[in-house]
């Protein structure tokens, strides 16, 4: 899992690379993929990134076409981050080699295979989120008062 984690990070610096932006950028553009139309604010949130930082993520992934600032019709002080689908889509050719691969893969499995791999995937999702939120909480805690994270020695199943 950690290999394929690590490899995953490496082929995004690659498509960033070949896309001509920072691999921090990328990520945005994923998370607003996913997400939709959402506020810089929302975007802050979403990253861990500080509204400052986000601001620049913006200006630089607005400069390459990628994302449009939107005003909020009901209010005008509202701007929303919306991704340019034409020019996006630039960027989603660049994962068609892993598409390819992963389908090849993929291909091997029986449907009960497939279920049950998309059920740990899900799962593991989930575990990696809360893991997050829980080292997040680290952060307003002051060093000396963080607990000592060591992993529970697992018991043998009979």
């Amino acid at each position: 899992m950690r290999r394929s984690s690590a490899q995953g990070v490496l082929y995004g610096q690659t498509v960033a690379n070949v896309a001509g932006i920072a691999n921090s950028d990328l990520e945005c553009m994923d998370i607003l993929y996913l997400e939709g139309r959402v506020t810089a604010g929302r975007l802050a949130e979403v990253t861990g990134l500080t509204t400052g930082a986000i601001t620049g993520v913006v200006d630089r992934l607005e400069k390459a076409g990628l994302v449009r600032r939107e005003r909020d019709e009901g209010d005008r002080r509202k701007v929303y981050i919306a991704v340019v689908p034409e020019t996006a889509m630039k960027i989603g050719q660049l994962y068609v080699p892993m598409q390819q691969a992963m389908e090849k893969v993929f291909s091997a499995y029986s449907e009960e295979e497939l279920r049950l791999l998309l059920r740990f995937a899900n799962e593991g999702y989930k575990g990696v989120v809360a893991a997050t939120a829980a080292l997040k909480s680290l952060l307003d805690t002051p060093p000396e008062k963080r607990p000592d994270l060591k992993l529970k020695k697992r018991r043998p199943k009979p």
